[in-house]
């Protein structure tokens, strides 16, 4: 579908980058941008960077960069239709209607139309639930106390006994039986054939963060196995990039995310005004999801059951939270089960008391561990104390490892400089707290060549032209769109100093004139080169002019080696000559 340019530039302009980034990823302002982890690959320290004056973003760890159309296409999987349609909807912005004819309707993506079906089946459950044959859920549900506003806002349906009902629904809104299996909403065998995946069950809709329902959860009625039936995972279901809640709980402004093990116990917490939790979808807690958390809190509370298995989920969640360098505490639910069953029996503001004393991820695993131990035993005891040093071991900063050996010989009555001297006998022997040295720029450093030179000392004109548009006037004698030596700058230049003379600046337009995905991220990254930090107005202007006079001279060189019968060429060589000697007199003030 093709959109008129200026419907286009009014959904980027109502769409302000910073406000629809931060419904994904969390930002802090830092100067005159916004930083925070890029969820574009896994990092600790934040170097995604969204700037509003730009209106663009651009990673310095990734190279990923864009405008909002890019950053959605790139996030969501988008293209660029898609794209412009959930921005013009976020801002109610009216798109043409579009036509399909016969042909169109074929070449549809089938990204779509698994939403659709999804969509669809979503809301036959959920009719299902509140008529007759679905009283047996309804009633399931009312027993565990949620209310008919809580069923709504999480959609909750019910899955007939009939094993086929959903299939000849489906059916009857024209959607082909491959559509409905690819969506994992039918199963097929030789004895029954194509038949219903859900049937006799509670169903629990799966939505993304955009609230659009990518699979589905499903609990039976009655004591039939298993107990809970997922959706495979398919184009648009991706276990390890969902969690169940995270569409309400990305939203909920609270400073942690509660994590919890299944659909029942995220429904109660959200009903009892806990909007920040979440669940795993039927599997263990994944790297994948806890880089998903990330984008959102640093402090995630474990909520899981208090059996042996919730323990044991609970340790392995500790140490995926920890790979991602996520802040993990864990909630005591004694006597109960789950948080459902604590909620329902001791109320909210028990639960909110419990998350304020919630146990330090770390003290958590070594309670646990001490249950191996007998401690009125002294060989016993000093294993137990050994396993703690190897445990402590794991902190590789200095400054943290010291205040747990604190902590911990406080808490367990052991000497300090007795509990520091048996971490560092194991830290020695293992390698385990050893310094990670790394290049400043956090990329392995090399020598660059002749053209990479002239390539960078370009990038490094443009982001100081973007950054400092007052600049432009003081070297546009001397620096022309032609001066760009590499194709796509000359581009970019061209636009830009076209923009400047209008006395507009607007680099995420510049984006937007480019279609490959790859351009997009070069010219991204063409407007956030990184620039020294220099503490004196004369640093800053030598700099300056050095980056000037580098360019002038690179291109005067460029063309030069190009001179032949072409006398345009020849009239760049002369003016560039001349701009040379003008520029190697002059002084560029920066006031």
């Amino acid at each position: 579908m093709y959109y008129p340019d200026e419907l286009v530039e009014e959904v980027r302009l109502k769409n302000d980058i910073v406000d629809v980034i931060s419904g994904y990823v969390r930002l802090q302002k830092k100067g005159s941008s916004h930083f925070g982890l890029c969820p574009f690959h896994n990092e600790k320290s934040p170097s995604f960077s969204v700037s509003g004056s730009k209106q663009m973003y651009y990673c310095f760890g990734c190279g990923a960069g864009g405008n909002v159309f890019t950053f959605i296409m790139e996030y969501e999987n988008f293209t660029f239709p898609e794209a412009i349609k959930l921005l013009a909807d976020r801002v109610k912005v009216d798109l043409p209607e579009i036509e399909y004819s016969e042909e169109v309707k074929k070449k549809e993506g089938k990204r779509n139309k698994l939403l659709e079906v999804n969509k669809e089946a979503a809301k036959y459950f959920y009719y299902q639930l509140r008529s007759q044959k679905g009283s047996i859920g309804y009633r399931y549900l009312a027993d565990r106390q949620l209310s008919d506003e809580t069923m709504k806002k999480f959609g909750l349906g019910f899955a007939n006994v009939s094993s086929n009902d959903l299939v000849q629904y489906l059916r009857s809104k024209g959607y082909r039986d491959e559509l409905i299996q690819e969506a994992g909403l039918a199963s097929f065998d030789e004895k029954y054939g194509i038949h219903d995946k859900f049937w006799n069950r509670v169903i629990f809709p799966i939505q993304d963060i955009n609230h659009r329902v990518v699979g589905f959860g499903g609990r039976v009625m009655g004591d039939a196995k298993p107990k809970y039936l997922n959706s495979p995972e398919t184009m648009i279901f991706d276990k390890s990039r969902n969690l169940y809640g995270l569409n309400f709980a990305r939203t909920s402004r609270q400073s942690n995310i509660i994590l919890c093990e299944g659909y029942m116990d995220v429904i109660a917490m959200h009903q009892a005004g806990f909007t920040q939790a979440v669940a795993s979808l039927g599997t263990a807690f994944t790297a994948g999801q806890a880089n998903l958390l990330r984008r959102y809190t640093e402090e995630v509370l474990l909520a899981y059951d208090s059996d042996g298995a919730g323990v044991n989920a609970g340790l392995r969640a500790i140490s995926i939270l920890k790979e991602v360098d996520l802040s993990g505490k864990v909630l005591n639910l004694e006597p109960y089960k789950d948080p459902d069953e604590f909620i329902q029996n001791l109320g909210t503001e028990a639960f909110r008391q419990r998350m304020d004393e919630a146990e330090n991820s770390f003290f958590f695993e070594l309670r646990i561990m001490e249950k191996e131990y007998n401690l009125k035993d002294p060989e016993s005891k000093t294993k137990f104390h050994r396993e703690i040093a190897k445990k402590l071991c794991g902190f590789p900063e200095e400054v943290e490892r010291e205040n747990y050996i604190e902590a911990v010989a406080d808490k367990y009555n052991v000497g300090f400089d007795n509990l520091r001297k048996l971490v560092t006998t194991y830290a020695a022997q293992t390698g385990l707290v050893s310094p990670i040295v790394r290049p400043k720029s956090g990329i392995a450093e090399k020598k660059n060549t002749p053209e990479e030179n002239m390539k960078k000392s370009q990038r490094l004109l443009i982001t100081w032209i973007a950054e400092e548009p007052e600049v432009f006037p003081k070297i546009v004698k001397y620096i022309s769109p032609e001066d760009f030596t590499e194709e796509l700058y000359r581009k970019v230049a061209d636009r830009l100093f076209e923009g400047l003379e209008q006395g507009k600046l607007n680099p995420a337009h510049i984006i937007s004139l480019f279609t490959d995905e790859e351009d997009q991220r070069e010219v991204a990254a063409l407007f956030n080169t990184k620039l020294e930090e220099l503490e004196t107005k004369q640093e800053r202007e030598k700099a300056f002019h050095d980056i000037v006079y580098t360019v002038k001279k690179n291109s005067y060189e460029y063309y030069s080696g190009r001179l032949g019968a072409d006398i345009s060429t020849l009239k760049q060589v002369i003016a560039g000559k001349k701009a040379l000697e003008e520029l190697s007199k002059t002084h560029i003030s920066l006031d």
